[in-house]
């Protein structure tokens, strides 16, 4: 199997996985809403869920040395259990990941159209609403830029953990320089200050459990622990990685792709008295705006897109990665490029018929509400509660930099796993 080159290689492909939608318009807006306290609780959570989380995924698809099949029966077989109910349960956990694959290149074909109208003006000249509806309620209005979103997607995938590695070396520090030239930028306006001050301001009607809620659902979501995503970036890690220090590196890199983020987008909407948004609104409605109202406004609006281009094909090729190394585990005999060109089709078909956010967004709440946060719960008890610990704790050491004992294990057992079941159960009542 393909290996990754360098440890450098391994985590920013993590972290391009990771970083995405929650970074760029959920994290701002929460931030916006809850203040320092909701980033306080955030961090301690990012913290939490990269130490025991987010390395048990990558240690158990570095046991499995594949994707999200193999690492479940992997799991099941280290107990004497039969590798079939790994099979079984393992089901939801993928297919959760190809339904959230065909919404995700919906929005970045959404993406690659702003940026394609940025670079010819016509964002610019445009009423931003009428701008809006085109894009979002108009039949196929992104369909060739879908297309081109599933051909990029596809030829990051060729090479497996080589072509992963080598465009994450690429896209995941464009993504961070792009963002830190357009933040500088927004420094320079007036009042952007008070942006920042509101950013950080301690507001004491948001120090309750809601925030302290919608903190821990942030930092779970940004970093992609989906009982599937994370498995793929472990089976191409070598043995002598350590694994621990990765995941935290992984959850470091996250936290400051979202902070850039939001360096961006609050100020940029206190400065201009806009409404608080987030989501789709975010950044198709409320930056528009803005951006035409700057000076050098398309040059940015070029330099946006595109950093948010770059994370959203990350995030893509990680997806598509993980289905095609599981169906190849399950059906050896496969094709693994025939695989990936079927699934690229199936996935711009699909995606093709929901372009209209009438029918993505219910799409996606279905999605992010129900199948992923119960498919990242049965990961969680699965690593913890089924997984061999003997097997687990043999792998998070191997290579590590330290001996990780039973305080990490309880804290994964004890702590994370029954967080994570919270999780799930309120964003399903919630």
């Amino acid at each position: 199997m393909n290996k990754f080159n360098s440890r450098l290689g391994f985590i920013l492909t993590a972290v391009g996985s990771a970083v995405g939608m929650a970074n760029v318009w959920g994290f701002p807006y929460k931030l916006q809403e809850g203040g320092l306290f909701f980033l306080i609780v955030y961090i301690f959570f990012i913290g939490l869920f990269s130490y025991v989380g987010l390395s048990s995924e990558f240690a158990i698809g570095r046991i499995a040395e594949t994707g999200t099949i193999g690492s479940y029966e992997k799991a099941f077989a280290s107990k004497g259990k039969n590798p079939k109910l790994g099979t079984a349960i393992s089901i939801l956990p993928l297919i959760g990941l190809v339904l959230l694959t065909i919404g995700y290149a919906v929005v970045v074909a959404y993406i690659m159209k702003a940026l394609f109208d940025s670079l010819t003006g016509t964002l610019m000249t445009s009423d931003v609403a009428s701008w809006y509806e085109d894009l979002t309620n108009t039949k196929y209005s992104v369909g060739i830029f879908h297309l081109l979103v599933i051909i990029l997607t596809l030829v990051n995938c060729l090479g497996s953990a080589k072509t992963l590695e080598k465009s994450s070396k690429f896209m995941m520090p464009a993504f961070f320089i792009l963002f830190i030239v357009i933040a500088i930028k927004i420094l320079t306006l007036p009042n952007a200050l008070e942006g920042y001050r509101y950013m950080f301001r301690i507001d004491k009607s948001q120090i309750r459990i809601g925030t302290v809620v919608s903190a821990m659902g942030q930092a779970f979501f940004s970093l992609s622990i989906t009982g599937s995503a994370m498995m793929i970036c472990g089976a191409y890690l070598h043995k002598d990685e350590d694994i621990v220090y990765s995941s935290k590196m992984t959850g470091l890199l996250d936290t400051i792709a979202a902070l850039v983020a939001a360096l961006v987008m609050i100020p940029s909407v206190i400065v201009f008295y806009m409404d608080q948004a987030g989501g789709p609104g975010l950044l198709f409605q409320v930056l528009p705006t803005i951006l035409q109202n700057i000076e050098g406004g398309r040059l940015f609006a070029i330099i946006l897109y595109l950093a948010v281009l770059f994370a959203g094909i990350s995030s893509l090729q990680i997806m598509f990665e993980v289905v095609v190394e599981s169906l190849d585990y399950k059906f050896d005999r496969l094709n693994r490029k025939l695989v990936l060109y079927v699934l690229a089709i199936f996935v711009f078909i699909v995606g093709l018929n929901i372009e209209k956010i009438s029918q993505w967004g219910p799409f996606m709440d279905i999605i992010s509400i129900y199948i992923i946060p119960i498919g990242a719960m049965i990961g969680a008890v699965t690593w913890f509660f089924i997984l061999d610990k003997k097997t687990l704790m043999d792998e998070i050491n191997m290579g590590a930099g330290k001996t990780y004992g039973e305080t990490w294990y309880k804290i994964g057992k004890y702590l994370y796993t029954p967080l994570v079941i919270v999780i799930c159960i309120l964003t399903i009542l919630m």
